[in-house]
């Protein structure tokens, strides 16, 4: 017998430290209404976390994670096969959009666009001069086509340059 008056085997019973045995919150055990009613939610396309507020009075998360897991992944894959099979009906009717969507989707057609560039061989500086020299024929501006002035330095290294 110990100080406090217990024997030996209730001290290796209880353990040292910890909790104890039957304390804190029973187990989590899900019912079959639950099960069915996360199925429904993730098929509807709600959150984890909005799935975890709408059991009981609220669950965690990681809670929902552990006991839901093949509810989730069940509810959102009846979901999909519910909805493909209504898009792929509607593409089998001839519904234009059905088609395109599931071109594009399913069999990964994807819109392009051609883009061809050509050289015709015309410099832009060409055709400047070309059009500057159709208008001042034409009298259509009036202009004389000067040199452009050089940049270089006299020979006397004087002066900013001729003009």
């Amino acid at each position: 017998m110990s100080d406090d008056g217990k024997t030996t085997q209730e001290i290796v019973k209880r353990g040292p430290g910890g909790p104890q045995p039957g304390s804190g919150r029973p187990a989590f055990v899900p019912t079959d209404e639950e099960r069915e009613l996360v199925q429904k939610y993730a098929g509807l396309g709600l959150s984890q976390d909005q799935i975890s507020a709408l059991i009981r009075d609220g669950i965690h998360r990681t809670t929902l994670m552990e006991h839901f897991q093949r509810e989730l992944e069940l509810g959102k894959a009846k979901a999909h096969a519910k909805v493909g099979g209504k898009l792929f009906q509607k593409a089998m009717e001839g519904d234009t959009a059905s088609l395109i969507w599931w071109t594009k989707t399913q069999m990964r057609w994807a819109e392009t666009q051609k883009h061809e560039i050509v050289h015709t061989g015309i410099s832009i500086t060409t055709a400047l001069e070309q059009a500057k020299s159709r208008l001042i024929e034409q009298n259509i501006i009036d202009a004389t086509v000067i040199e452009p002035r050089s940049l270089e330095k006299p020979a006397d290294g004087q002066g900013e340059g001729q003009t």
